[in-house]
Order: C-alpha cells, then sequence, then structure tokens
C-alpha cells in the first residue's frame, strides 16, 4: 500500500495469544535484504525517470546486482516494487493487531492508520515521497497499477483476519468484511488523491488526514463503527445496517 516508516504508535498490551512464527534463516533474510534493495532501486527509478524511461537493467545496475538475479525475484520491472508497497501494509496491520481488547474499533484502525501514514523521521517523509513518485507514475503504466491494485487487494484479505480477531466471535462476518474493505480503500485513495497534489507529508492535505476523513465517511454506516468495544456490542441479524 505505501512504504512510509510507521510512527512511534503505542503498542497496547493484549492478552490475546501472538502467533508463533519461525526465526527466519541467514538464506531468507539475505533473500529478503536482495528483494528491498532491488525494490528501493526499482522506487528511485521509476520516480526519477518514469515507467518509459526505466528498464530492468537500469534498475538492477542501481541495484547494484546482476540482471539475472533481479529476473530471480521479480518477473518484470513493475513487480519489483511491490515488496516497499506490501511492506508498508504489513506493518500497519501489525499495530492494529497489537491493539487492547478492550480498544473500540474505531479507535484502533485510526489510530493505526494516523500513525502508519505520519513519517516520524526523514526517512518515512521520503518514503511517502516515493510513493507520490509511483503513483503519479502508475497513472502512464496500467501494468504498475495492477502491481498497486494487487497489493492492495492482499492487504484487504489479510486485514480481515485481524479485524475478525479485534472484533470478536459475536461480530457479524459481514460488516468485518466491511471494514477490512473501508480502510484499506480509505489508505489506497488517501494516498492516491495526495499523490495528485502537492500536499505536504503532514498537516491538512496529507496522507494521513485524508485517510482518517476517507475512513470516517466509508463506516459512517457499519455498526461496527462504534464507540464500544467490541465485546459489549450486541450481535444479530439487525448488525447489517440498512438496505
Amino acid at each position: 500500500m505505501h512504504f512510509a516508516r510507521v510512527g512511534a504508535y503505542p503498542r497496547t498490551v493484549s492478552n490475546r495469544p501472538e502467533p508463533t512464527t519461525a526465526t527466519p534463516s541467514l538464506t531468507q533474510r539475505r533473500k529478503a535484504a536482495t528483494q528491498l534493495d532491488i525494490a528501493r532501486a526499482a522506487a528511485e527509478l521509476f520516480t526519477e525517470d518514469g515507467p518509459d524511461g526505466t528498464t530492468a537493467e537500469s534498475i538492477a545496475q542501481r541495484a547494484g546486482v546482476a540482471l539475472r538475479t533481479f529476473y530471480r525475484y521479480f518477473r518484470s520491472k513493475q513487480d519489483a516494487v511491490a515488496p516497499l508497497l506490501a511492506g508498508g501494509a504489513d506493518r500497519w496491520r501489525e499495530s492494529l493487531a497489537a491493539t487492547g481488547p478492550d480498544t473500540p474499533l474505531a479507535a484502533a484502525l485510526e489510530g493505526s492508520i494516523a500513525a502508519s501514514l505520519t513519517p516520524v523521521d526523514e526517512a518515512g517523509a521520503e518514503g511517502l515521497r516515493w510513493t507520490r513518485g509511483l503513483l503519479r507514475a502508475s497513472a502512464e503504466d496500467p501494468a504498475l497499477r495492477a502491481v498497486w491494485y494487487r497489493v492492495n487487494q492482499e492487504s484487504e484479505e489479510r486485514l480481515r483476519e485481524v479485524l475478525t480477531v479485534l472484533a470478536g466471535p459475536r461480530a457479524d462476518p459481514l460488516e468485518v468484511r466491511l471494514a477490512a474493505a473501508a480502510a484499506t480503500d480509505a489508505i489506497r485513495i488517501a494516498l492516491e488523491s495526495w499523490a495528485e497534489s502537492d500536499a505536504p507529508v503532514e498537516g491538512p492535505g496529507s496522507p494521513a488526514s485524508l485517510a482518517l476523513r476517507c475512513l470516517r465517511e466509508l463506516m459512517g454506516g457499519v455498526t461496527l463503527w462504534s464507540t464500544e468495544p467490541a465485546a459489549a456490542r450486541p450481535t444479530g441479524p439487525g448488525l447489517a445496517g440498512p438496505g
């Protein structure tokens, strides 16, 4: 979705068990580092030279790897930016998943979105500016735009899993799905709108302010958008909302 660095969002201690994951091997860490180096090089070149001026060869050269190494990890020059775009979404979901069980879903979503889109240092601000460059470049390149939409779709599917846990077993599955779609689209639309403007990375018109506005508009008619913790909400057929 974006590759700005996540801000210092307070991670409330949760009593839910954390998933157990194996520690990546040295080979896996090296592979991930190489992919990220290539992704950063691709983002820089797309921003600097545009889609037509960027080639797989130029990305490989900028990243300091052989062309065959590039194609070992990515099918095309457009695919190369996916790890950066997906990385921001991954960190956002981790922040959201760390929310305490008594936190209202609205507060959890707003807090995590604001933190993920607010740069805490110059590296984070630069990441947002790269995102702006990529989104502007995608207007001229359908394949690059397809990568952006694919990353958002995959993020939405993973977000549903996080929200299912946060909302609790009594929540309406349809509303959980609507919340995942709304939150994902709020960030996507905010970043796309910001990229079309010259607004700063913080303050009025910034990605964070636009995303929160979009989220509130999209979630206005959803019962899950409540000030009550998930465990305190009633359940039943009426939770699907009007219509």
